[in-house]
């Protein structure tokens, strides 16, 4: 044989790193269709079935809630439209203020509407992706650790948990934080495996998103799984710390690049940082957005800015407490597994106590554990503004436990002996108290489905007996049947209550800043419009519903799923300076006198009017008939609030009419209108797609622009109209002497006054004669 060429030796070297190559990326996708070698046959399938269920579930009608919350719907309709505005997070396309979050959220968003056009799918289905994405990592990160059947039972949990359903089918920044937050624990539990600094640092990497998605909130349970990274790891001491400082790094770099330069960038070319008082996303995150959620001092808040008081410890987002997030409008959310991941969690650390320091199995405990508990003491304690949705933060962790205790107990109670008959009355305990918890639940709801609640009860307890009994007496083939049907049913009724929750919740549109999920229930404002802690009605006491004398008809609405109910119609005269009104008004667009029929002098505390005048609101129809009961301006039934709090909580119908006038040369002008408050700004911006101004911010309290400011737009021909029905709040808790009441008086004094449809308008381009 003649001898090979000199470059002969090199090409099989080649061909086998291309085989090996390919055979590498071969077993890839070999394994992200079977899965691991040792898994079951089924787990792969089921695995799919639930993320293609999933995905169906978070689908489902998605566009029957129009733009869900149309305050970050218009910010990304601007990014859409401007790169700035993308950039900043304005809410409007030609940067007056941003929203009073970072940007992060917005930004898939705004890719969307910019490839596909602007339209609720638009807004909406990335939501949706995140939340199945969010549902396949902690499928990932439980069955690293612990068998397919675990991270299935976990991923399943999470996928129907209500407030989980609820916010990945909204367009609120919750849904991209969860991802964020499950992918940041995925990558410290596989740097808990050998100590891998790459793994650290991604997970950095997430808390840095997380920060430009929801500021602080994002660190919440930093400090735990720091704490047990600096214990288990399987490295020399000095090693961890190292790698921890390095992720740290990686956290500020990532979370840290955009603060920079927003507070860099010279105030006079970029937007007003929305939520804060001096201009400031400093100021913002460490106040009304950070400590301030804690201690209750939130400046610019809807209700002042000293800290709430009353209850036990509450103010007014409701009491504070340990059974916080078990009382009547945050139970429905997230309570159903809460016992159960606390009981699966204590028996986990209980199970793995005596393992080596860098055991896996309770660093992913202590990881899921550290992080749930620091999560719900948080939520339980925090004096500041608290919503229903906020609790999907602890869905995830919940779910994780539940799949990872119930799997390690089901372990042991195989291996038979002492251990295994006190695993199978742990899970039988769980079992127990879980279905009490859901019995409990849904008996917040007697009208809705009553069936359910004792089905879920006596299946659960049937199931706990059946574990119990199977554990302690049953053996063999036929003994496995029996405890493998018990918990099967156990699993069932576990999920019962959650699943009808959820599918209650699909089912029914959710619109504006506060929604939850689920019917109503009793002692609350749950159910299909969402609604406010504490189980009372949103604006105090009477003294406090200021502003507002008025006469209102009650609708009637009938629970159950697919019936109708009837909101509020309500007609009242203005008052000034907190007249103690007494009266409701209705949902809906009201007129002059507040806004969207709000009182005229704001939220609690509010001052005075900026005039007297006529208010008129016509509620709105949706299932579950909640009455809308907030003054002047209260609850929309099936998840839609028409202007609830004087469009602080959502904005309004436009008509077509209203929306062509203001569309009229609107290319112009920098801005087609201006109108107080970003609720109410973004209701005419969604329905013309030109700029409109939010005077004030989300809550009208922010003091931009000035009114020498709005004077020098006004003399310049940038604004057009002034929209009337964005004037309620009065400057929010600046009250009468705020930057928006002050505009609002100006304008009312100085222009002609337009009635289009149901709106009423300023004209800044007529001076009023004589």
């Amino acid at each position: 044989m003649a001898p090979a060429a000199p470059a002969a030796p090199a090409a099989p070297a080649a061909s086998a790193a291309s085989a090996a190559s390919a055979a590498s990326d071969g077993g890839r996708l070999a394994r992200v269709r079977r899965g691991r070698p040792d898994d079951p046959r089924w787990a792969r399938p089921a695995l799919w079935a639930l993320l293609a269920v999933t995905t169906v579930l978070y689908l489902w009608s998605l566009g029957a809630s129009g733009y869900a919350n149309q305050f970050y719907s218009a910010a990304a309709q601007a990014g859409s439209e401007s790169w700035k505005a993308f950039f900043f997070g304005s809410s409007d396309a030609a940067n007056s203020i941003t929203v009073d979050k970072p940007p992060a959220s917005l930004w898939p968003m705004a890719l969307s509407a910019r490839l596909f056009g602007l339209s609720s799918w638009a807004i909406l289905v990335p939501e949706a992706l995140m939340g199945v994405a969010t549902v396949g990592v902690l499928y990932a990160a439980v069955r690293r650790r612990f068998s397919a059947a675990a991270g299935l039972i976990a991923a399943a949990a999470l996928a129907v948990t209500p407030v989980a359903a609820l916010m990945f089918r909204f367009n609120n920044p919750d849904a991209l934080l969860c991802l964020l937050m499950v992918s940041a624990v995925y990558c410290v539990l596989r740097a808990l495996e050998d100590a891998r600094t790459k793994w650290l640092v991604l997970a950095g990497v997430c808390f840095g998103l997380g920060f430009l998605t929801k500021t602080l909130q994002a660190w919440l349970i930093l400090p735990p799984l720091a704490v047990v990274y600096a214990v288990c790891a399987p490295a020399k001491f000095g090693r961890r710390i190292g790698q921890l400082l390095l992720a740290g790094l990686a956290m500020v770099v990532s979370g840290g690049w955009w603060v920079a330069i927003v507070e860099l960038w010279p105030a006079s070319s970029r937007p007003y940082i929305g939520g804060s008082q001096h201009n400031s996303f400093l100021e913002l995150t460490f106040g009304y957005n950070g400590l301030g959620r804690i201690n209750g001092n939130e400046t610019g808040s809807v209700g002042g800015g000293g800290p709430g008081g009353g209850g036990r410890g509450g103010g007014r987002w409701g009491d504070t407490g340990i059974d916080r997030l078990f009382g009547s409008d945050m139970g429905g959310q997230i309570a159903w597994l809460l016992p159960a991941a606390f009981i699966l969690l204590a028996a986990g650390i209980w199970l793995t106590w005596r393992a080596r320091r860098t055991d896996t199995l309770r660093a992913a405990f202590l990881v899921w554990g550290g992080a749930l508990l620091m999560t719900f003491a948080t939520f339980s304690f925090m004096s500041g503004i608290f919503h229903q949705y906020y609790n999907i933060a602890l869905a995830p962790y919940i779910a994780a436990l539940v799949g990872m205790g119930a799997a390690l107990l089901w372990e042991r109670r195989n291996e038979g002996g002492r251990a295994g008959a006190v695993a199978s009355a742990v899970l039988a305990l769980t079992v127990a108290v879980t279905a009490y918890m859901s019995y409990v639940l849904l008996g917040r709801s007697p009208d809705w489905h009553p069936w359910l609640r004792w089905a879920v009860l006596i299946g659960g307890l049937a199931a706990a007996a059946g574990l119990l009994l199977t554990g302690l007496l049953a053996t063999g083939r036929l003994g496995r049947k029996a405890a493998l049907a018990a918990a099967g049913l156990g699993l069932a009724a576990g999920l019962a209550g959650p699943v009808a929750y959820t599918l209650n919740t699909v089912d029914t549109p959710k619109q504006g800043s506060i929604v939850t999920a689920g019917p109503s229930v009793a002692g609350g404002m749950g159910g299909p419009g969402g609604g406010f802690p504490g189980g009372g009605r949103m604006g105090g006491p009477p003294g406090m519903q200021n502003g507002r004398q008025g006469t209102g008809q009650q609708g009637q609405g009938q629970q159950g799923q697919g019936q109708q109910g009837q909101g509020q119609q309500g007609q009242g005269q203005g008052g000034r300076q907190g007249t103690p009104g007494g009266g409701t008004g209705g949902t809906g667009g009201g007129q002059p006198g507040g806004q969207n029929g709000f009182p005229g002098g704001g939220f609690p505390g509010g001052g005075q009017s900026p005039r007297n005048g006529q208010g008129n609101a016509q509620g709105g129809q949706g299932q579950n008939g909640t009455p809308g009961m907030l003054p002047g301006g209260g609850m929309g039934e099936g998840g839609r609030r028409g202007g609830g709090m004087g469009g602080l909580l959502n904005g309004q119908q436009v008509d077509a009419e209203v929306a062509a006038k203001l569309k009229k040369n609107a290319d112009d002008y920098t801005w087609a209108a201006a109108a107080i408050g970003s609720q109410n700004a973004a209701s005419y911006q969604l329905a013309t797609q030109k700029p409109v101004m939010a005077i004030g911010g989300f809550n009208g309290s922010d003091p931009s622009p000035t009114l020498a400011q709005f004077k020098e737009y006004v003399k310049q021909s940038k604004i057009h109209y002034f929209i009337s029905s964005g004037t309620g709040m009065g400057g929010g808790p600046g009250g009468g002497q705020g930057t928006s009441s002050q505009i609002t008086s100006w304008i009312e004094s100085t222009y002609k006054k337009v009635t289009v449809g149901s709106a009423t308008l300023y004209d800044l381009t007529q001076k009023k004669t004589g």
